[in-house]
């Protein structure tokens, strides 16, 4: 039962980032990876917020934390097309970008994570 979920999960979040990236590029065009990098800011807020709150309230139970992590998470996140991206990036010269788009997702990632972490602590204590 657990596998039907984190892969109904997975399907849930592909189709996400999927959703998320035509929108963005759309919206901002595609010079730059701007879907990639909202997926990846909001994956690490959620993932953090999802996981402070299963350690510690009893809001979601082990079966439901599998799906929406491994799964939801696991497919809406995109490290690899984020390594690809700027690796291109590189490849081509524009290190400026490059630079831009590795400094932005990390840190942008890790106070995403940290806000995660810190909405749950306000929301659910601990």
């Amino acid at each position: 039962m657990r596998l039907t979920l984190i892969c109904l999960g997975g399907a849930i979040g592909t189709g996400a980032r999927y959703l998320t990236s035509l929108w963005a590029a759309s919206a901002f065009g595609v010079a730059f990876p701007v879907g990639t990098f909202i997926v990846n800011i909001a994956g690490s807020f959620l993932l953090a917020f999802i996981m402070q709150t299963s350690a510690t309230t009893e809001l979601i139970s082990s079966d439901v934390r599998l799906m929406l992590t491994t799964g939801v998470m696991g497919g809406f996140t995109t490290y690899s097309t984020f390594n690809y991206e700027t690796t291109n990036y590189f490849r081509a010269g524009a290190w400026g970008l490059g630079m831009v788009n590795a400094g932005a997702t990390f840190f942008g990632c890790l106070a995403a994570g940290l806000a995660g972490l810190a909405l749950a602590r306000l929301l659910f204590g601990r």
